[in-house]
């Protein structure tokens, strides 16, 4: 069987205003569809195996609507106390309640809205952790490559877990109307696998590899993973 070549194409939810009704539905269409491919476990997996210690700030891209991190967040607080997440999306829909169950384990957070190149050139800060879930098969390999070369400048932990671009992840992305999934949800869960990643997409453009140490790997059932982890410094280093 041919491999699927890598498509990006834009997705549905994405053209739509975040109050309209189709959605809020697939926002939380995918809250099911994250339980399903166990994103928060294996985002949280990620965190706690490539940092050793417990990060003062995390600044993670395209949070939507905030509530993966916080599934991150309910796993990594009982050894992870008094972390500063920062939650940057175009859209401002973090809602309170989100908010409050953050403070409630015991983080901080700080909603970010902004334009992930705008952001990351001239507003963000060096921070431990920069995290993506589902956002980087949003963009074209250029894009991508300048995405990725302005978070290397920021951090000394990258770390991302994006749609697999299979046979499988594109055959189970078709079925999720059986969880209830909208038609918004529909097309775009097929086009985010479509513009997924596999085998050493993301390490070939990262930025400067030979300061890096880079993992990237496919992670059931339908996730793959990478970190990028600045080799001069020691697993849990703050950025100077």
């Amino acid at each position: 069987m041919a491999k699927l070549a890598r498509a990006v194409y834009p997705e549905l939810l994405d053209s739509l205003p975040c109050d309209d009704p189709r959605a809020m539905q697939s926002r939380r269409d995918l809250q099911r569809v994250n339980s399903w491919m166990l994103q928060t476990k294996i985002m949280a997996t990620m965190l706690s195996r490539h940092f050793d210690r417990t990060p003062k700030t995390i600044l993670d891209l395209g949070s939507g609507d905030g509530a993966l991190m916080l599934g991150v967040a309910n796993r990594l607080a009982p050894k992870w106390q008094g972390v500063t997440v920062r939650l940057l999306d175009q859209q401002d829909i973090l809602s309170d309640e989100t908010r409050q169950a953050f403070e409630a384990i015991g983080w901080r957070v700080e909603s970010v809205v902004a334009d992930v190149f705008d952001y990351l050139s001239h507003d963000a800060a060096t921070t431990d952790i920069i995290s993506a879930n589902l956002f980087l098969h949003h963009f074209e390999n250029p894009d991508l490559a300048r995405l990725l070369e302005l978070a290397a400048a920021r951090t000394t932990l990258f770390v991302a877990c994006e749609p697999r671009r299979d046979h499988f992840s594109l055959m189970a992305s078709s079925l999720v109307w059986v969880i209830g999934c909208n038609d918004i949800t529909q097309w775009d869960a097929k086009t985010s696998v479509r513009a997924g990643f596999n085998n050493r997409d993301l390490s070939k453009l990262w930025p400067n590899q030979n300061d890096w140490v880079l993992d990237e790997s496919p992670a059931r059932p339908f996730t793959h993973c990478f970190a990028a982890r600045q080799s001069n410094s020691a697993s849990g280093a703050t950025p100077s």
